[in-house]
């Protein structure tokens, strides 16, 4: 997988996440991935102490990049970025609406000199309408895009526990960089790319928008059950664990009844004879499951629905979660040690992932600035 973009040079004025994933998952690949950071570096860096006093958040995004500490706002440090942008394959940014632009490295300018590159804004909310100019993080995208309506339990909404929104849209970017550089195999040109936290998250929210649009109203807050689905949701056992179960149609409903709660005339109540009709009684739903649940140990429980061939599965803490068979990880070097983190999720013919370190603040400085040093590299014309 690393030899995928072999020789691929990408370079990046990025901070906080959502940038950050799309160009690590660049870097997995073979990416030669050079990270502009200021002074102070990247914020996400200190979002926390938590990994041998490393930031959880800035080991896990920035795995296997070049970092090089510059000021944008010096004319032969940018120069310098300049000479970089000649040779590079690839330009993402993430900083706040209009400074590229204020800074003379505008994605419009950069691909008027630069033909080849593929430069990648990414935003909060987009560039045109009247949100364009507003800074967005994670959680503000999660209420503006109503995610933040829909979970949580009925009484108020929630926050989903990760940072969901940046996750997207850095996903949405990285897939759209490779159509980018399938179509330049292909034509010779590079593109221009913008994906917005927000229209990242609007997609992934398409499902309760339609319901809105067409059904009269969007799915309500349930906890943890599904919506739209019945029973899919979560469920006591008598030693106090609690288990989810999953039925998708009725030859599976019917075998719910019969075979985990022993009850086979459930399977031919008419209240529950159908998907729709049990979201619609789901009290009485959950009190009939409910009533042979609290009776039987969580092992009994879990016996029962795999012997019959449901889905189930647990509510972990992220202290079971750790230690999950299922589990894979892989190891990567930080500034502070090496760090145990959860391995790609990909797999290619079955090879093993091997990922470079985290890089300290600018410790490849030295060597980008006399790579395109001014003598060796010179920048193609004035974007000022």
């Amino acid at each position: 997988m690393r030899e995928l973009l072999a020789n691929t040079l990408v370079v990046s004025i990025e901070q906080a996440a959502a940038a950050p994933f799309c160009t690590s998952r660049l870097a997995d690949c073979g990416a030669e991935v050079i990270k502009i950071e200021r002074a102070d570096g990247d914020f996400a860096r200190n979002y926390d102490h938590v990994v041998h006093g490393e930031s959880a958040y800035f080991v896990w995004l920035n795995r296997g990049k070049k970092s090089v500490v510059l000021d944008l706002k010096n004319d032969a440090d940018k120069a310098c970025v300049l000479r970089m942008l000649a040779e590079a394959d690839i330009f993402v940014q993430n900083l706040a609406p209009g400074a590229t632009e204020r800074l003379g490295l505008g994605s419009k300018k950069l691909r008027e000199r630069f033909p080849q590159l593929i430069t990648c804004d990414i935003s909060g909310f987009g560039e045109t309408g009247e949100y364009a100019d507003m800074k967005a993080y994670d959680l503000i995208v999660q209420c503006e895009t109503g995610l933040a309506s829909v979970t949580g339990t009925p009484e108020e909404p929630g926050r989903v526990g990760v940072s969901l929104c940046d996750i997207a849209c850095g996903m949405y970017a990285h897939t759209a960089i490779l159509q980018a550089l399938m179509r330049r195999d292909k034509n010779g040109v590079g593109s221009s790319l913008k994906v917005s936290l927000f229209s990242a998250m609007a997609d992934w929210m398409t499902v309760p928008l339609l319901h809105q649009d067409y059904g009269g109203s969007a799915p309500s807050r349930v906890g943890l059950n599904h919506p739209s689905i019945a029973p899919y949701g979560v469920y006591p056992s008598a030693d106090g664990k609690q288990l989810i179960i999953a039925v998708q149609n009725e030859r599976e409903w019917r075998c719910l009844c019969s075979e985990v709660l022993k009850k086979p005339e459930l399977g031919q109540d008419e209240r529950f004879s159908s998907n729709t009709l049990r979201c619609k009684h789901r009290s009485e739903l959950d009190d009939a499951i409910g009533s042979v649940f609290q009776k039987l140990s969580a092992t009994e429980i879990r016996k029962r629905l795999s012997n019959s061939r449901l889905a189930f599965g647990a509510v972990n803490s992220i202290g079971d979660f750790s230690q999950h068979p299922q589990l894979q990880r892989t190891t990567v070097g930080s500034p502070s040690g090496d760090v145990d983190i959860v391995a790609p999720p990909v797999t290619f013919d079955d090879e093993v992932a091997t990922l470079n370190a985290v890089p300290t603040l600018g410790e490849h400085t030295e060597e980008i600035r006399g790579r395109f040093a001014a003598s060796t590299v010179e920048p193609q014309g004035d974007l000022s």
